[in-house]
């Protein structure tokens, strides 16, 4: 029988969904600790935007690209991506920061709504017309606005304690991620929505 092993790539994605629950359960049960319990969840989510950034260059770099690895690399990123953002307005809840917490919650919509558009849309152009929905400039600031948005909304007080009693700086970063996720999401609708047949 021949012995299979995993690669760089895949392991680095299935590390990063195995850092997600650690990124929550960190965030949520280390709220009451002072500066680590909002340390600790940032580094956990650093080193899992690492992996994201990582793992897709040396899949392609190295010719790495597996059927398995086209599975688990979305899925993860998608994990990252909403359960962080869902722990992280729970836990504004949980800290009886409603204001912020309601307007942080609109801003998760938008971003679950465009993910689970853009998703879509990948699968039916793939399998329409075989064409590969390749990541395009503005999804790319998108994803680095929400990166840089949710480390600086969970180390505000940390890094920027004059901002902190207001969350001016989080605010700032709620409407920097709303806007970068909605043009991305319409300009993945422009130019892949010609390619599906309303009609079939």
């Amino acid at each position: 029988m021949k012995k299979s092993t995993m690669n760089l790539p895949n392991t680095l994605s299935l590390l990063r969904v195995c850092l997600v629950p650690a990124f929550v359960l960190t965030l949520i049960f280390m709220r009451d600790v002072s500066v680590w319990g909002l340390v600790i969840p940032a580094v956990i989510y650093v080193i899992t935007g690492l992996t994201d950034m990582l793992d897709g260059k040396i899949a392609r770099k190295y010719n790495l690209v597996t059927d398995f690895g086209k599975f688990i690399d979305p899925l993860a990123d998608k994990f990252m991506v909403l359960a962080s953002l869902i722990s992280m307005d729970a836990v504004m809840f949980l800290n009886g920061e409603n204001t912020e917490g309601i307007i942080f919650m609109f801003v998760v919509l938008v971003i679950l709504l465009r993910e689970l558009g853009v998703t879509s849309l990948r699968l039916v152009v793939a399998g329409k017309s075989g064409i590969v929905v390749a990541a395009s400039m503005l999804g790319k600031i998108k994803t680095v606005s929400q990166m840089a948005g949710t480390v600086i909304i969970l180390l505000e007080s940390v890094i920027l304690p004059f901002c902190a009693e207001n969350h001016i700086a989080a605010y700032v970063c709620m409407g920097i991620m709303t806007v970068t996720t909605v043009f991305s999401g319409l300009d993945y609708l422009k130019a892949y929505l010609p390619y599906i047949d309303t009609n079939s």
